[in-house]
Formats: C-alpha cells, structure tokens, sequence
C-alpha cells in the first residue's frame, strides 16, 4: 500500500471525516468551512488550529487538562522517558488484514484512535511506525487538543468526552489507544472493527513508586489487570506485557511528571514545592506499565 501523504494542519481533519459521527444523534458528519454538521443540522465548530469541538452543547461541567498540566505533559513526554512505552505500542503487531510492515491488503488506509490522548504524543509515533495509516485523537482539554492538532502530519484531534458517546461511526477503527486514560468499554467496542485491536496500558503498583508517598500522588489499585479485564467486556485478552525500567529525573522533570497527571489535581501546592526543592540533583524513578491487547470476543 502506497505511503499517506501528510495533510496540512488546518485540513487534517478531511483524513477522518468519513468515520466521524454526531456525538448528539450519531448520525454521519459531514466537513464543511471550519464547521462539521449532520443531516440533522447538528454542527460543531472547527477551531482555527485545526481540532474540532465535539463536546455536546461545546462545553462540559467536567474539568479536563489545565494549561499547566498539558505543559508539563508535553515537556515530559518530549524528554522520552517514556519511550519504551511508545516503541512498544507502536510495534504491537497487528491482525491477519494487515501485512508485515502495517499496511493493508486492500486500498483503505487503516485508521487508529488515540482515546483521551493528550498532546498526541503516542498517537505520533503510532503513524511515523505506520506510513499507511491515519489517526484521530480525541481529549476532553481544548488545551491538549490544540497541541494534538499539530502532533503529526496524518493525525486529526478533537475535543470529545471519554465517557459519552465516541464522536466515531459504529465499526470504524482499526486500532484503538487507551493509554493511562478511561476505559469507556461499551463505546470501545462499538467503534472497533470486528477484525480491529484495542491497546491498553495501565500503571502498575510500583509505578513511580520513589514519587508517590513522597509528594502526594495518587495511589495505584491492586489487581488493576483482574478489574480491566472485567471492565472490557465483549473483548477478549490476546496478549499481556509488562515493562519495568528506570529513569533519572532531575526535579524540574519530577515537578512535569506529577503535574501532567490527575495527582495535579490534589496536590498542597507550598508543600509540593517544597518538596521539589528538597529532591536531589537527580532521583530515580521507577516505570512500570503493563500493556494489554485485546480484540472482540
């Protein structure tokens, strides 16, 4: 299959318009001049960076991402500390449909969705592995959205909620990314192709360990793979990894790390910064994700 153009970022949502759907009727959305709309008359605003603003009614009563967090996010990220974590995602290997190197045996470009996906970072390197495919990514932040905008040259973003109905058609995706995010289970597998892939990568209890009683962060569940497990219903385990490694992080990183995530939310802020103050010239911090794949039962 011939390699996907990059798309500039103020039309990439013409990449994914065919598989986007009403998130008030779910009916077929359809680009116009900065405006995506249903037959319906339902239409939602195109912001002049490119993302789409698919909330029902344009805003929400839940808080996503700060500016703040999304910084901090983007920073960390763009450090690559978590690398490993994207090489991995990016190489699962995909179904029968596709060949060896990810594209397909017939003339569609395969579509993966990054659920809850931030800045857009390993929605990127998903496409750069796989220079047949197109993304979509979609975050409750219109801050995240408008730097997952511009996160790859085949990637279209959007604001969308995780827990309402996936501005998607029924059966569209061929890989769906949840990556330290919601699992809405229902949604996901109305979205996913019968023959599509589900990724999910989930903290373990030793995750950041070094980090979390120290500053406050927000513990992590046990048994967290059994409760994923019984989260996806309609889904069936096809494989299951775990990643364990360490990292350096000198406290401004520490600081991007606990800020980018829900812990940000609940943190004593003079008493955070005390304790950055306090850290060393470097710590070590360790990761540890497990990272399941699943398909429709």
């Amino acid at each position: 299959m011939p390699i996907l153009a990059d798309v500039p970022q103020h039309d990439r949502l013409s990449l994914v318009a065919p598989d986007l759907a009403c998130t008030i009727c779910t009916a077929t959305l359809e680009l116009g001049d900065r405006v995506l709309r249903c037959p319906a008359g339902h239409s939602f605003d195109i912001a002049r960076q490119g993302y789409a603003s698919l909330v029902v009614g344009g805003r929400t009563p839940k808080t996503g991402d700060t500016q703040e967090m999304v910084a901090a996010r983007a920073a960390f990220l763009e450090a690559e500390h978590y690398e490993p974590i994207a090489d991995h995602v990016a190489t699962t290997l995909p179904l029968a449909r596709f060949l060896p190197d990810g594209s397909v045996d017939d003339d569609s470009a395969p579509l993966v969705v990054d659920i809850a996906g931030g800045t857009g970072y390993y929605l990127g390197r998903i496409l750069d592995a796989r220079p047949a495919w197109r993304g979509f990514g979609f975050d409750l932040s219109p801050l995240a959205a408008r730097r997952a905008a511009r996160a790859h040259g085949r990637a279209a973003a959007a604001t969308a909620d995780a827990w309402a109905p996936f501005p998607l058609r029924t059966a569209s995706v061929d890989h769906l990314l949840s990556i330290f995010g919601p699992r809405n289970g229902p949604e996901m597998r109305r979205v996913l192709r019968p023959d599509g892939l589900l990724t999910v990568v989930t903290p373990q209890p030793g995750h950041l360990a070094e980090l979390r009683d120290r500053l406050g962060m927000i513990g992590i569940a046990e048994r967290k793979d059994a409760r994923l497990d019984a989260q996806l219903d309609g889904f069936e385990l096809r494989s299951r990894d775990t990643l364990d490694y360490a990292v350096q992080l000198m406290p401004e990183e520490v600081r991007d790390e606990v800020r980018m995530g829900p812990s940000s939310h609940h943190l004593d802020d003079d008493v955070f910064e005390q304790a950055i103050a306090d850290l060393p010239g470097y710590t070590t911090v360790t990761v540890a994700v497990t990272l399941s794949v699943f398909t429709p039962a």
